[in-house]
């Protein structure tokens, strides 16, 4: 296919032009926060993965807020959707973390996440971003902009949060050692 290989072309050299900007240097990456009080998520309000983030978090920290910027994800309006939905998310008061999530498809489906303009909103997001775009093998320029990819929407929840239950068994550790020193 002519088309598949034009847009590969292309995005190879929006590749090279944003890594020479320093778009994707690790040293600019921010850690995602231990203890999140609201999480922001763009996609779309209708597909499973709004679900699917919903269900981990809930499961996993339900102490957190999460507040969905909806967005389209894949056609020609799906660039400035994201965009607008990033944008609102910076306009929140105390976004955390901001989870930016689509499932997989196609390089056809997923090109909004390869646009220069997506790239530059997420480098530009006031909060540190984590990208789960497609599926393990797929990776956008969103992904390599981001503070971190995960390979799934399920997956970049559960690195938002912590484990309710991890941090119930820290604390009973602590408490049982605390009260040890304290018996000697």
């Amino acid at each position: 296919q002519e088309g598949v290989g034009d847009l590969q072309l292309r995005l190879e050299q929006l590749k090279l032009q944003l890594e020479n900007e320093g778009l994707f240097d690790q040293s600019r990456k921010r850690p995602i926060p231990q203890f999140p009080q609201r999480v922001g998520v763009v996609t779309s309000p209708t597909g499973a993965v709004w679900q699917d983030i919903q269900t981990v978090i809930r499961r996993r920290y339900p102490l957190v807020e999460v507040l969905l910027a909806p967005s389209a994800v894949q056609g020609e309006s799906a660039a400035p959707s994201i965009i607008d939905a990033l944008e609102a998310l910076d306009g929140e008061p105390d976004i955390d973390v901001v989870i930016l999530a689509r499932g997989g498809g196609s390089l056809e489906d997923l090109w909004s996440f390869n646009e220069e303009a997506v790239a530059r909103a997420v480098f530009a997001s006031k909060a540190p971003v984590i990208s789960a775009v497609g599926h393990e093998t797929d990776v956008t320029i969103a992904d390599l902009v981001a503070d971190l990819r995960a390979p799934t929407p399920s997956v970049a929840a559960e690195m938002a949060v912590p484990d309710q239950f991890d941090l119930s068994a820290g604390l009973l550790a602590s408490r049982q050692t605390l009260t040890a020193s304290l018996g000697n």
